[in-house]
Formats: structure tokens, sequence, C-alpha cells
């Protein structure tokens, strides 16, 4: 599968997702206009790669300093689709990286960590991000 990558922009982050190499990563502020427009096509193609995987190490890359409440919704449906692939028999990393003074970022790591067990959640706390 070919791989995907978009530029950040002031409203959504750097997405860079490697398939050939199990990685996936987003990093920025996610607050676009219209998260479902911007990640819908994202999640598909994550859902498309997964659908492939089999007994694979997954790499994800998280680092996001901002997001609205629209992204946040898209990203809980991003990291279902990674935690259906972990509960299928793939290894699948999520990195979280946050700010070590944004406890807010944080919580919300932990509650991704809650809500989808099948993950190997791994919380980065950054120095001035």
């Amino acid at each position: 599968m070919q791989a995907l990558y978009l530029c950040a922009t002031p409203t959504s982050p750097e997405v860079d997702f490697r398939f050939e190499q199990h990685s996936l990563s987003i990093k920025g502020e996610s607050y676009p206009e219209n998260a479902a427009a911007f990640y819908s096509p994202l999640i598909e193609q994550v859902q498309q790669y997964l659908a492939g995987c089999d007994g694979q190490s997954i790499s994800v890359n998280v680092s996001l300093a901002y997001f609205n409440s629209s992204s946040t919704k898209m990203l809980f449906a991003f990291f279902d689709a990674l935690n259906q692939a972990a509960m299928a028999g793939n290894e699948v990393c999520l990195n979280w990286y946050h700010d070590e003074d944004d406890d807010t970022i944080l919580e919300f790591g932990e509650e991704l960590r809650d809500d989808f067990a099948a993950l190997d959640f791994r919380a980065h706390a950054v120095s001035g991000q």
C-alpha cells in the first residue's frame, strides 16, 4: 500500500502513514473546519491497510499539542480501528507524546489507554513541545 503524507497546516496536523514500514504518525494541532472531511479518508485508508495486516507489529506515534472536540470524535474512530486490529492479533504500540506541563493531553491519552485496552499505550512526556 502506498504511503500517505499530508503537510501540517495552521489547523490540521502532519500525517505520515508509512504503511510498508507499519508506521503511522500524526503530529501538530487539529482543529480543521470540517474534521470529518479531513479524517474520514485517512481512517478509510488505515482500515484498508489494517485489513491486510496479520500478526504485524504496528507503531503509532501521536504528538498533538491541541485538538478540538470534533477532532476528538474522529481520533476515537482512528484509535478504535487500531484497537480492532490489535484484538485481531496485531501488536499495536501507541506512542502518545505530550508536553510535560500539559495535563489535559496526558489525561486524554490515559482515557485512550482505558478505552482501547488492546493497544500497547506508552506515554512520553516532552519538554517544551
